[in-house]
């Protein structure tokens, strides 16, 4: 049964974003969480650090900060990210020992954690970092704290690591390499009523390149962060002068000052990492891989479909799939170009479901390679160099996009039984392909092709 505010709350969200929009975010009002925070004030500082500042102003009436342990847990299992049930900046490999053990078809709920706020270049200590933005220490979430101050799994090297703090790996019984595993995202529901953007030096879309200069197509002016701001190498990479802009959320949209004006946009809560373990280093001690660059299994795909009511379907590598989360996203624009998304903790539920090759419980694609669907489409995934960084990446998207055509065609016509020149035909007429992302080293395209296109 619904609360009170969860039907107030779905009355707004769906008045603020549409409801077509609205059941990306549907999640959040089911289990009574909140969406709505107080606008959001502008502070520039002149600082090492530039940020484009909000504030938070406590958390907003109905909204339910979503602590370890506490709030509504709809999953049979239920996984926190705890420090020593984490990964910081890395993804369990096929050697990796499992957190959780659970069979095909049940659910589970993981509380995933928000790298930023936590990173060494915002201080590594959320309570102050959040608080200087407004946020009440009762609003910083508990998990985040214990992360930044006691993770001691992996070695920390800023420079080198992946950012992300992941969750897992979940075994999952039966899978077994040759399966695929079934990944239904049931909630993303927000834990906290604030995210983060950031723009780092040497990393998005418009960053100068490893030798110093501008890379192709644009100049050095153009470089995003500017040049001047940049000031690495250096012993402490908060001084490093990247970029991060504290994003309040207010009526289901986050919310961005500048100036005497603010941008409001809406929410649309996914997992930017769900992946299976596939590297299969020849050390049985390497038990991590780097937490960047997605490969054939997942991992940090960063596809914007993905919300609740999505599915993606990934090939199965080791025993128990070895099933992980990660990198949660409250909102996030295709490409992804400044860097990241607007990163904020949610807490997910998914039903995972191992099918079996033969059993046409999954489509054909996916015993090979990523593929997803929502309610309105199916969506081929293409890479660019989808191996796990194996001799370095590859970041072409001209491969990303063919090999996200030729998975499409492979689907229409060995799933949907259309001759291939007739899908090629299709496709150009009538199916979307656009950029998932350009900053993950291995870049990513996804299409959409819509369902209603084939009900007679």
């Amino acid at each position: 049964m619904k609360s009170p505010f969860a039907q107030a709350a779905a009355e707004t969200l769906a008045k603020g974003i549409g409801r077509r929009d609205f059941v990306r975010v549907v999640a959040a009002v089911s289990a009574g969480a909140g969406l709505t925070a107080a606008g959001a004030g502008c502070a520039n500082h002149e600082s090492v650090q530039a940020e484009t500042v909000g504030a938070a102003g406590g958390t907003p009436k109905g909204f339910e900060v979503l602590q370890p342990g506490h709030g509504s847990i709809a999953g049979d299992h239920y996984l926190q990210s705890n420090p020593d049930e984490v990964l910081w900046g890395y993804v369990p490999t096929v050697h990796a020992a499992a957190s959780m053990r659970m069979r095909s078809g049940q659910t589970i709920t993981v509380d995933t954690v928000s790298h930023e706020g936590v990173l060494e270049d915002q201080g590594r200590n959320p309570v102050e970092y959040f608080g200087g933005r407004g946020v009440d220490q009762s609003e910083v979430l508990q998990d985040a704290i214990a992360v930044a101050a006691d993770y001691n799994r992996t070695p920390r090297n800023f420079d080198k690591d992946g950012p992300h703090v992941v969750t897992g790996p979940v075994f999952v019984e039966g899978a077994q390499p040759g399966d695929v595993l079934k990944i239904e995202t049931l909630e993303a529901i927000p834990r906290v009523p604030y995210g983060v953007v950031s723009s780092r030096h040497g990393k998005g879309s418009l960053a100068r390149t490893a030798d110093g200069g501008a890379p192709d197509g644009i100049s050095l002016d153009e470089v995003m962060p500017p040049v001047a701001t940049d000031r690495r190498p250096g012993a402490n990479p908060a001084d490093y002068g990247n970029v991060s802009t504290f994003t309040a959320v207010e009526d289901g949209h986050g919310v961005m000052a500048y100036g005497d004006a603010r941008v409001r946009f809406p929410l649309a809560p996914f997992m930017g990492i769900m992946g299976v373990a596939f590297s299969q280093d020849r050390d049985p001690t390497a038990a991590t891989a780097n937490s960047v660059p997605p490969t054939i299994a997942g991992g940090n795909i960063d596809i914007r479909l993905l919300g609740a009511g999505s599915t993606l379907y990934l090939p199965v590598f080791a025993e128990g799939a070895l099933f992980y989360v990660g990198d949660p996203h409250m909102a996030m624009g295709d490409g992804e170009v400044a860097l990241t998304a607007m990163e904020g903790s949610l807490r997910g539920t998914y039903r995972l479901t191992v099918c079996k090759p033969g059993s046409g419980d999954a489509p054909s694609v996916a015993y090979h390679y990523p593929f997803a669907e929502t309610s309105d489409a199916w969506v081929p995934i293409g890479l660019s160099d989808p191996d796990g960084a194996i001799d370095g990446n590859g970041s072409d998207l001209n491969i990303a996009m063919r090999r996200a055509v030729v998975n499409a065609l492979d689907f229409l016509q060995n799933d949907q039984g259309m001759d291939r020149a007739t899908a090629y035909a299709y496709l150009s007429a009538a199916s979307d392909f656009v950029i998932s992302q350009v900053v993950d080293r291995t870049v990513g395209v996804h299409g959409q092709i819509y369902k209603s296109h084939f009900q007679g």
